[in-house]
């Protein structure tokens, strides 16, 4: 008899182990200096933290994910169970990914926003992910972990239980939510990536953010712009060669303090 893992423990850590592989997708193609939005001599001068702390605070911050993810199942476990049946529609799982989507846009947006805009919370807690100036894959979930917690674990748990999904449901929309992350911080602009073509928020979108001149724009992750254009955080670039190769985004607006 074979072992086989619950859609619970699945849900847990099958977005962990999506997150390393595709993370180390990146690490292989980082040579790429012809795609890259910084390179590799700025991502070692102009990072404030070492890589090796860089992976402990996102295995840090996935072990505190998995623990809240399982606790999270085993308590709507039974709910879950009672509504497979009705989540066997195409519709239906699609209604609950979009619903999920827009939820956890929308708690990240608030939260990120806030914690840029009161100084104790960023100089304390949010200034930790922006030690990464040059974003890089596996750096995607590098944060304080009280920031882990609100940002992405708690807004991670609402998303899944507003959007009524099953467990099983979550292996899939997780780990797509992962990707997507990953992605956003992978510091590469490459031909024919769909992430860059469905999606405004995307690799380039982002790494305006993690720039000085970007620090109070383009808040919203990981998926829709939505809330930076309804509420003026927006800020329009343009992605322009470099001379000495690679990509740069360049804002086309003048920046106001």
């Amino acid at each position: 008899m074979g072992f086989v893992l619950s859609d619970e423990l699945l849900g847990a850590f099958a977005p962990i182990l999506v997150y390393w592989v595709y993370s180390g997708i990146y690490v292989a193609l980082s040579s790429l200096e012809s795609y890259r939005l910084h390179s590799k001599v700025e991502e070692e001068e102009k990072n404030l933290v070492s890589k090796s702390n860089v992976v402990k605070g996102v295995l840090l911050q996935q072990l505190i994910q998995a623990i809240v993810a399982i606790i999270l199942f085993t308590v709507t476990g039974s709910d879950a169970e009672s509504s497979t049946t009705q989540q066997s529609s195409l519709l239906v799982l699609a209604s609950q990914c979009v619903t999920a989507m827009l939820v956890l846009d929308t708690w990240q947006y608030f939260m990120h926003r806030y914690m840029h805009h009161n100084k104790f919370l960023y100089k304390h807690i949010h200034s930790q992910h922006h030690r990464l100036v040059v974003p890089y894959a596996y750096g995607a979930l590098y944060n304080h972990p009280i920031e882990g917690l609100i940002l992405d674990t708690i807004g991670g748990a609402l998303s899944f239980l507003i959007s009524g999904m099953s467990p099983r449901t979550s292996i899939f929309f997780f780990s797509f939510a992962t990707i997507k992350t990953v992605d956003d911080h992978c510091g590469l602009c490459l031909p024919g990536n769909l992430f860059h073509i469905l999606f405004k928020n995307n690799t380039a979108y982002h790494d305006v953010h993690h720039q000085l001149y970007g620090n109070k724009f383009n808040f919203s992750q990981p998926f829709f712009v939505m809330w930076d254009r309804i509420l003026g955080t927006y800020m329009p670039y343009s992605l322009e060669k470099r001379k000495d190769g690679g990509f740069e985004a360049r804002p086309t607006k003048q920046v106001r303090d």
